[in-house]
């Protein structure tokens, strides 16, 4: 189950951030629309919800505590499925104007994010290995910054490069940050952490930022943009609809692996190995897209691997003394 997740989380990661670069490649250019594929294939996941309900009828639950108000619980879900939005509006930012290696590169930083703000948040204690791990991480992204080869890159300015970088750096943070308080909500206000809750959480959220990156679509005019774009599509108008279609699931099956691993395991560890991908990305980006690899990348991308597996040895470490403890309760007990 752990392993079938992680495929699905990687596969599906990998998938919609090229299948993303390939639509600015070829002529795409609605940042709104981009921020709307990444949501708009949320009803997939009730294709999950409904297998696991009847698989399982009598695991069964409700979105929330019967001590939980519907209006909190509504009230949540919109003010992450805001923030989830503007989060997706940085993201598409992000992968227009930097290359896809130095954009997932980047995007390997949400790790770092993540120790902090789980600290704040979830109480997680730092150790060596974790700050090690974020060491590792901000400097990979630091390199970046400052890498001259990269800015510049498909035709854009050195302020466009800028602009996307600091904007990829801002939504990194805001996914980690996103996914504490998911972890808060499960923890102090719904008080159950079920494979429907989680499932629940992640449709309903989705649902709103969907609705938000209409509104935003629409509101800055970019819809008008479409026809024309999908004629002016370097493959093909067909080509055009299937990008977006294939896009838009393939952050649905992400979504299903995030899922599964926050049920099975944790929210920590999805976290953890939906950076796994990040780093191994820029290897399809120079095949497919013809990305250059200069040092500083290849620095930057083994700084970052090494930062993710200390993290996820401490978190390995952390895993192993909780069943020792558990065992012993059981023991004494």
């Amino acid at each position: 189950m752990v392993a079938l997740n992680i495929f699905f989380l990687v596969a599906g990661q990998t998938a919609s951030t090229l299948l993303g670069r390939f639509y600015y490649n070829q002529g795409g250019n609605s940042k709104w629309m981009s921020t709307f594929v990444q949501t708009a294939g949320f009803p997939v996941l009730f294709v999950a919800l409904y297998l696991f309900r009847s698989k399982s009828p009598s695991t069964q639950t409700t979105t929330s505590n019967p001590e939980t108000s519907v209006t909190k619980i509504t009230l949540i879900y919109i003010v992450l499925g805001l923030i989830i939005a503007a989060d997706d509006l940085m993201y598409s930012y992000g992968l227009l104007y930097l290359p896809v290696s130095t954009y997932s590169l980047i995007c390997a930083s949400q790790l770092a994010f993540n120790a902090v703000f789980s600290y704040v948040l979830n109480a997680q204690k730092f150790t060596a290995l974790i700050l090690n791990s974020v060491i590792l991480l901000t400097f990979s992204a630091a390199l970046l910054g400052v890498d001259e080869d990269s800015q510049g890159t498909n035709g854009l300015s050195r302020g466009k490069y800028i602009l996307g970088f600091t904007l990829t750096l801002g939504a990194s943070a805001t996914y980690s940050l996103i996914l504490s308080l998911m972890q808060v909500t499960f923890e102090k206000v719904i008080k159950k952490e079920t494979f429907s809750v989680v499932l629940n959480m992640q449709i309903y959220t989705a649902l709103v930022a969907t609705i938000a990156s209409l509104v935003g679509l629409f509101a800055s005019g970019e819809w008008k943009t479409l026809e024309g774009e999908m004629h002016a599509f370097s493959s093909g108008r067909l080509s055009y609809v299937m990008t977006l279609l294939w896009t838009a699931v393939s952050w649905q099956i992400a979504s299903v692996g995030v899922v599964g691993l926050i049920f099975v395991v944790s929210s920590l560890f999805s976290n953890v190995i939906s950076t796994l991908a990040l780093p191994i990305i820029p290897v399809f980006a120079v095949i497919f897209f013809h990305d250059k690899m200069n040092g500083v990348k290849i620095i930057a991308m083994l700084m970052a691997i090494w930062g993710f597996v200390s993290y996820g040895y401490q978190l390995y470490i952390s895993d192993k003394k909780a069943r020792k403890t558990s065992v012993s309760v059981e023991e004494n007990s």
